[in-house]
Order: C-alpha cells, then structure tokens, then sequence
C-alpha cells in the first residue's frame, strides 16, 4: 500500500464517517448501529447509559473495534476500518469538546437542559480512532440469519376471495 493509498483511505473514512448518521460498530460481540459524531479526527459515541443507546461489548480503554460506515444515498457498505477505542474521563477536556457535539446530534432527549450532566453521571463517551481503512469489500453480504422466532406469515388468500370483493363494489 503506497503513501497515495493511505492517504485516500483516510479522507474516505472521514468523509464517509461525517457524513453518514450510523455507523455499524464491533467490539467483541455483534455490531450495532449507533448514531454518532465526527469531531477532531475520530467518531464520538455515548451510550451505556438511562435512555441511550447501548454500545457494543468489549468497547474498552485500549481496545480495537471494527466500524463500517454505509453510504447515506444507497445505505450500502462503503469503508470499513479499525479503531483504537478510547473512554472518554468526564468533565475531561476532551469529553468536553466531544459532549458539545453530541449535544448538538441528539434527538428527542427527555432532558435537553440536564442532558451533559447525565451523561457524565450515568453514560460512556466512547472516541474511536481510526487505524486503517479497507475499501475492498468482501464478495458476502455480511447479514446475520433472523433470529428464530413463532411468528408466521399469513395464509394464501383463499381462490373465491377477489369475486366475493367484486361483487361488493357493483352493489
């Protein structure tokens, strides 16, 4: 991989990150889809915590995750990359400077006015750094098979059905 080479997989992990308003995230368990925001070089996340969104396991000072980023036009896959997962310490400078973000990208908070003193009380604010990025995409879709469930589909509609329908539109 050449220095060319790095340097567009960077821009494109950026841009494609800002841009998008889910990413896909992996720690050590299934990936979610959390909202986000793109502030000073890396994805900002909170979760973890009374009516926020819960982050992947193994999301941990130190550790990696796997991020993939679709396309806000198709939804598609477009970049997947490695992070180094940072946990923000509250009222730090950077969880500041994070918070201020993420204020501003949250929707519908029950408590908008409170809402940066609850987060350093009761949630994790996450900084994933990128590492490396992969525009190369596997051949597999990458879907998980549906949970098992009881729930059924619906029966045939029965032959004499569209006559019985007929007949009461001409009455």
């Amino acid at each position: 991989m050449t220095a060319a080479d790095t340097l567009l997989g960077t821009a494109l992990v950026e841009e494609a990150t800002k841009k998008s308003g889910l990413i896909w995230v992996r720690g050590t368990g299934p990936a979610r889809a959390l909202w986000h925001v793109w502030h000073e070089g890396a994805a900002h996340l909170v979760g973890d915590g009374p009516g926020e969104q819960p982050l992947p396991a193994g999301l941990t000072e130190g550790a990696t995750a796997e991020v993939t980023v679709r396309s806000k036009d198709k939804g598609g896959r477009l970049v997947a990359w490695s992070a180094a997962v940072a946990v923000l310490a509250p009222r730090s400078e950077e969880w500041e400077a994070a918070v201020a973000e993420l204020k501003g990208k949250r929707l519908n908070a029950p408590d908008a006015e409170r809402m940066t003193d609850r987060w350093a009380r009761e949630c994790r604010v996450v900084r994933l750094t990128p590492l490396d990025a992969r525009t190369e995409l596997p051949d597999t879709s990458g879907a998980a098979a549906p949970l098992p469930t009881t729930a059924t589909t619906r029966l045939p509609v029965p032959a004499g059905l569209p006559r019985l329908l007929k007949r009461s539109l001409r009455k």
